[in-house]
């Protein structure tokens, strides 16, 4: 399990889901739709039709930056995240795993605290290796504060820190784009 700097609890789905208050009619129809997820024992498998994902937009907030990645199977520009692995149940242990996995990043904190910051239902096409299916994808913000230390986890997924207009233009993906208007507002508010 990854520590989540100085973080003594993160939240099970349960309680993650039951503290989030969704914004806008999408992600209120997305929360109610996978509310029933939360107890059942295949919630993260990944052989389901619907099953949940973690993922976390990493920002560096003295330059108002955010790290995007290039997916290969996806084809677009998006955060880093995934799938748990066997065992993991805990959303934000998920999202700290895999920015530190895709990213080299070891600083990766909770920021600007721990609350989930976005819920997407976002659907998967099919590939040889399994059916069209759909994420429910739990977002988080994740701060650094060594960004050059960023590096892709191999040549095919490359990184890139851009502005939030910037990361605005670069992804193909509507629901990201409101996980990076969140961001936005959260990295202009006053300290």
């Amino acid at each position: 399990m990854v520590t989540t700097g100085g973080a003594a609890h993160s939240p099970g789905l349960t309680e993650l889901l039951a503290g989030h208050r969704p914004q806008g009619p999408t992600e209120t129809a997305d929360h109610e739709r996978v509310r029933h997820l939360t107890g059942a024992a295949d919630a993260w498998d990944r052989g389901t039709p619907l099953h949940f994902t973690a993922s976390a937009l990493i920002v560096h907030p003295p330059t108002r930056r955010v790290l995007l990645r290039w997916h290969v199977r996806q084809q677009a520009w998006l955060q880093v995240g995934g799938h748990g692995d066997p065992g993991e149940t805990r959303p934000l242990d998920i999202a700290l795993r895999e920015g530190l996995e895709e990213t080299g990043l070891t600083d990766l904190t909770p920021w600007p605290d721990a609350a989930l910051v976005h819920l997407a239902v976002v659907p998967v096409p099919a590939s040889p290796a399994e059916p069209a299916h759909e994420h429910a994808d739990l977002r988080f913000l994740l701060a650094t504060g060594t960004p050059e230390r960023a590096r892709p986890e191999n040549p095919a997924a490359p990184l890139e820190w851009l502005t939030i207009a910037e990361a605005r233009q670069r992804t193909t993906e509507e629901n990201l784009r409101e996980t990076l208007d969140r961001a936005g507002r959260l990295l202009d508010a006053p300290a």
